[in-house]
């Protein structure tokens, strides 16, 4: 998004954005009480916000563990070419493995990729990565560092730095 479509935000817009990132399931009621609109218009804002691709998707947030999903690894990622066809390649592959939250191409380290992945347990982990990771051509290196407790863990965006 560049800089004009950010000028267009007012602070309507970032309560908005701001509300639903924090509760994506808000209806449109609770939303427009919320930023203090009344509906139609709050509704208005949320379909610009929408048809501007500032609001990608809306996503209901599951407890890991209470799905028996225990292990969260965080995988940095070596390939043996730098081209465009390797990175291609292992960005399709990974993209389909519905283990992987987050896959990023990253820069400053040893690594190229950096992945978060969700696993019931270190069997689980130890198939994945044998099976599947490992198997991608060109995949050289692989470090893994196992998740001990979550400090942090949010998707929310801090709006205090965007300018309305």
């Amino acid at each position: 998004m560049n800089k004009q479509a950010l000028a267009k935000l007012d602070r309507t817009d970032l309560r908005i954005l701001d509300a639903l990132q924090h509760n994506g399931g808000l209806s449109n009621q609770q939303l427009a009480e919320t930023v203090g609109l009344s509906p139609s218009p709050c509704s208005r804002r949320v379909q610009k916000l929408e048809a501007a691709g500032i609001i990608v998707k809306r996503e209901t947030v599951l407890d890991a563990r209470k799905l028996g999903l225990d292990l969260t690894v965080m995988i940095q990622i070596s390939m043996d070419r730098h081209t465009p066809e390797r990175f291609a390649n292992f960005e399709e592959k990974v993209a389909s493995f519905v283990e992987v939250q987050q896959c990023y191409l990253v820069t400053g380290q040893d690594a190229d990729y950096l992945l978060k992945v969700v696993v019931p347990d270190i069997d689980a982990y130890q198939s994945f990565l044998l099976n599947r990771i490992t198997r991608i051509e060109g995949v050289s290196g692989v470090h893994s560092s196992f998740v001990m407790r979550r400090v942090v863990d949010t998707a929310a965006l801090p709006l205090n730095y965007v300018n309305a």
